[in-house]
């Protein structure tokens, strides 16, 4: 467990980020009034979202910023090692009791009120959920990063997003062509670099996921690999660790050394680009004195309304079909994870949640509030 001193307090460095994008869209020689506009009208909307999210902590209610939405289970791509695929969570067909748009506009609606800033568009493949997207393009007080394999980004989306500069797409990528494609498919890399490419001319503010493994760490954290990216327009950069599925992919899961090493440059590189965001998952989540999942700093709901503690931990004891954002932020499994010491524990992949599946059953299973 890392000192108090060293604790990264991940709202505070998003709320500040926020306004170093603003001054990086400024100096940028792809400047656009329309986006450098909106930033600063959120700005100010993420602030008045924190006042609120206050009041309910004095009120002893803690309301996370971040909210995970998997709007469908849907996927058009069979990437290699998929976490999702895995655990079952991520199909080739829809299921029959996924939420509908005007569900997911009363989850959007109710988190506004909440002081909710952020909500990340998952799956699947959020984008064939059209519907869904329509809808929160009408919350300009939420930031809506939507997580894209990309290969849906057609021109009518590039025209929805550019009139609702509150969707912010988050293009994955693991890397250079070779990696890239070897995970997620032949053509994928130069597919996702045309839409990069296509972005920046229209002056559309995006980011990029890169999942890291033992064997992309040292790509994907080098200065070559980072400025194309910057040369390309992108202003957020999301790094996960892979969570092994499998015995087979253990592997690729970084140990030890390869965190260190991660942590040492991810702190040289926020220095060198402080105008572009730099998230890390569950590297943040360490440095903020645990994991963050189960309402801590995101929980997740997912495509059929189940409130989980996280996409990698798909355990639920209450569906926001029947109650609401509130209640499942309060819920007894998400009380219980965060008043037990799981969240603080270390772990050998990418998230607690996961490696310690069997105790988030038990407990489910025991109904208990203690760990």
């Amino acid at each position: 467990m890392n000192d108090t001193a060293n604790t990264f307090d991940i709202e505070a460095y998003m709320s500040a980020g926020v306004e170093n994008v603003i001054k990086g869209i400024i100096k940028t020689s792809f400047f656009c009034p329309e986006q450098t506009a909106f930033m600063a009208k959120f700005a100010l909307a993420a602030k008045k979202a924190q006042a609120k999210r206050r009041e309910y902590n004095d009120s002893g209610t803690h309301i996370p910023p971040f909210l995970i939405a998997s709007i469908t289970s849907v996927c058009n791509l069979h990437c290699a090692g998929c976490y999702a695929r895995s655990l079952s969570t991520c199909t080739d067909d829809a299921p029959v009791s996924q939420l509908s748009a005007s569900d997911w506009s009363a989850n959007f609606k109710e988190a506004s009120a909440l002081g909710i800033s952020f909500i990340l568009l998952a799956g699947g493949e959020p984008l064939v959920r059209k519907d869904v997207i329509e809808q929160a393009a009408l919350f300009p007080d939420i930031l809506f990063p939507i997580f894209t394999n990309g290969t849906l980004l057609t021109d009518e989306y590039m025209k929805l997003i550019d009139r609702h500069r509150n969707l912010i797409p988050i293009l994955s990528i693991e890397g250079g062509p070779e990696k890239t494609n070897l995970r997620r498919g032949s053509g994928i890399y130069e597919f996702v670099s045309n839409a990069m490419s296509n972005m920046k001319k229209k002056h559309i503010a995006f980011g990029a996921s890169i999942t890291v493994t033992s064997e992309n760490l040292k790509e994907v954290m080098s200065d070559d690999f980072i400025n194309g990216l910057m040369k390309q327009g992108c202003r957020a950069v999301i790094y996960v660790e892979y969570v092994p599925v499998s015995e087979e992919t253990m592997q690729l899961a970084p140990d030890d050394s390869d965190r260190d090493y991660f942590n040492g440059r991810l702190l040289e590189i926020r220095k060198k680009y402080d105008d572009t965001l730099f998230i890390a998952f569950p590297g943040d989540e360490k440095n903020s004195d645990g994991c963050l999942a189960a309402g801590r700093g995101f929980f997740h709901i997912n495509s059929t309304g189940g409130a989980e503690p996280c996409p990698f931990s798909p355990y639920s004891d209450i569906n926001i079909k029947n109650t609401s954002l509130l209640d499942a932020i309060n819920s007894k499994l998400f009380t219980a994870l965060r008043d037990g010491d799981i969240l603080k524990e270390d772990h050998k992949g990418g998230c607690v949640l996961f490696e310690r599946r069997q105790l988030v059953e038990k407990l489910l299973k025991d109904g208990s509030d203690k760990l």
